[in-house]
């Protein structure tokens, strides 16, 4: 399966270029919506480990929302401790599952773990409130 990139006509967050690694299309394009409704600058969705790679080659994601079991990795949720590795301005995570058990509990604290079936808005919600730059926001990262 291939990629798919869209941008939205108006921006309501700053959540950037969105990668969404999910293998379900009906999952995909829910999400895809969902960002776009958020403020995601650009959505580009992934069906696998491959795919992702090659998203990642083409130019810096600023949030990655990750399947954990995809059709061609059981271990998805590798792909995280790969992103790790990107510097300190590495993107934003979270996790998409249907068993969030199954990742390691190192990995699971590099982001929200959403556990499906859930609403696309909500995990949207959840990247645009972490992809805030205001003034307290600011602040929030200073203190922690």
């Amino acid at each position: 399966m291939g990629r798919k990139t869209t941008t939205p006509e108006t921006r309501k967050a700053k959540l950037g270029r969105v990668l969404v690694v999910e293998d379900d299309p009906i999952q995909s394009m829910a999400l895809e919506q969902a960002l776009r409704e958020a403020g995601a600058s650009e959505v580009v969705q992934c069906a696998s480990i491959a795919c992702t790679m090659e998203a990642l080659e083409e130019g810096p994601a600023d949030a990655i929302v990750l399947d954990v079991h995809l059709a061609d990795r059981d271990d998805g949720w590798a792909l995280a401790e790969l992103v790790d590795m990107l510097g300190p301005k590495r993107p934003r995570i979270v996790f998409s599952t249907a068993s969030p058990e199954d990742i390691p509990p190192e990995i699971a604290e590099m982001g929200a773990v959403f556990e499906k079936p859930y609403d696309p808005a909500q995990l949207a919600a959840a990247l645009a409130e972490g992809a805030k730059t205001g003034l307290f926001a600011r602040l929030r990262g200073a203190i922690s």
